[in-house]
């Protein structure tokens, strides 16, 4: 059986604002649902699935839909920001909202065409929706009790309006641990070291920007 779960990784300016916030929340309110093991701020595109499909055919599938892409635009922000749903297990989520552009809402409902080929969703039925969630989680699991006073703190702060540009599509596999990475840019797979290990990766991401610049 084969389990992934696809999703889209921050950079740059983005990154460094949601993983402050996370921390944030997390301290001031002493919550550590979303710092354990280590806050990784991310969106998520297809959410923890299975089948007997190998993860091959996985890889296969979004490479299908990411060669079609090369700078798919969406923004931090939002007049709800941030944004509240309840998970599978009834327990609260606290999110920075997403305005996803038209490039990356056609993105991922092809992403769910091919995957669901080869899939059984996973027990959130955000997949099977046309009308994605796209967002960021600050917070979860352990905040109900104190979700009151989390949600004050942060709508006390000012909206954020953040672009930001969908580059890559990571894909994990099981425990989380990414397996692959898809570069829009560059059109080729990055294995887990290329993504990992902190010289590789500035390594590849510089071509990877340089590659843009020149788009």
């Amino acid at each position: 059986m084969t389990h992934f779960f696809v999703e889209f990784r921050f950079h740059g300016y983005a990154k460094r604002y949601l993983k402050s916030l996370i921390y944030e929340v997390a301290r001031e309110f002493r919550v550590k649902g979303a710092i354990k093991p280590r806050p990784v701020p991310h969106m998520a595109l297809f959410y923890n699935s299975s089948g007997t499909a190998a993860s091959r055919k996985v890889l296969s599938a979004v490479e299908k839909v990411g060669k079609k892409y090369t700078i798919v635009p969406f923004k931090v922000e939002g007049s709800d920001w941030p944004e509240w749903r309840v998970d599978e297990e009834g327990k609260k989520v606290i999110a920075a909202g997403i305005t996803a552009s038209p490039e990356l809402k056609k993105l991922r409902l092809e992403l769910r065409k091919e995957l669901s080929k080869i899939s059984i969703p996973g027990t959130f039925d955000y997949d099977t929706e046309d009308a994605f969630w796209f967002h960021s989680v600050i917070a979860f699991k352990d905040i109900d009790h104190k979700f009151n006073q989390i949600w004050h703190h942060l709508n006390a702060k000012e909206k954020p309006q953040i672009n930001q540009y969908l580059l890559r599509i990571t894909v994990l596999g099981k425990n989380r641990k990414i397996m692959r990475e898809y570069d829009l840019i560059l059109k080729r797979w990055l294995n887990r070291w290329q993504v990992v290990l902190p010289g590789v990766r500035r390594y590849w991401w510089r071509k990877t920007i340089n590659r843009l610049r020149g788009v």
